[in-house]
């Protein structure tokens, strides 16, 4: 099981750091008017998402796994209502890099600054869910 839960948090922190640094790239796809640049930051953009995915899935299937072993209790049930949340952001971020692929974005480099902290926010309760376990 040890190993199991190495890989789990592994794969976590991998996807989280595509979660941290996809919406970066978003606040400068807003900011550019450089054809150029903005067609590099897309490539970027494009092929993180495509990895983080992948690192997300297999974040998941081990997650699922490490519940096999029977972990349970109330703190369980909102760390999973906080993955789906972190799920729904990944999705989003799928969503708004479709809307920059098609020249549709109407929001600022502002707003990108505070969608960035979103996971921030989640990665804190998740992490204090696991290893405080307040109820």
């Amino acid at each position: 099981m040890l190993w199991i839960k190495v890989l789990h948090i592994v794969f976590v922190t991998s996807w989280f750091a595509g979660l941290f640094y996809l919406p970066r790239i978003f606040v400068n796809l807003a900011l550019e008017n450089d054809v150029n640049a903005t067609t590099r930051l897309l490539t970027m953009a494009r092929k993180l998402y495509r990895f983080t995915t992948i690192i997300a899935i297999l974040a998941l299937l081990f997650g699922g796994w490490l519940m096999s072993y029977g972990f349970n209790g109330g703190w369980l049930n909102a760390k999973l209502a906080l993955v789906l949340l972190v799920m729904g952001y990944h999705h989003a971020c799928g969503e708004l890099l479709k809307k920059f692929e098609r020249g549709a974005n109407r929001r600022s480099h502002k707003w990108y600054r505070w969608f960035n902290e979103v996971p921030v926010i989640l990665l804190l309760a998740i992490v204090i869910l696991v290893v405080v376990k307040p109820f």
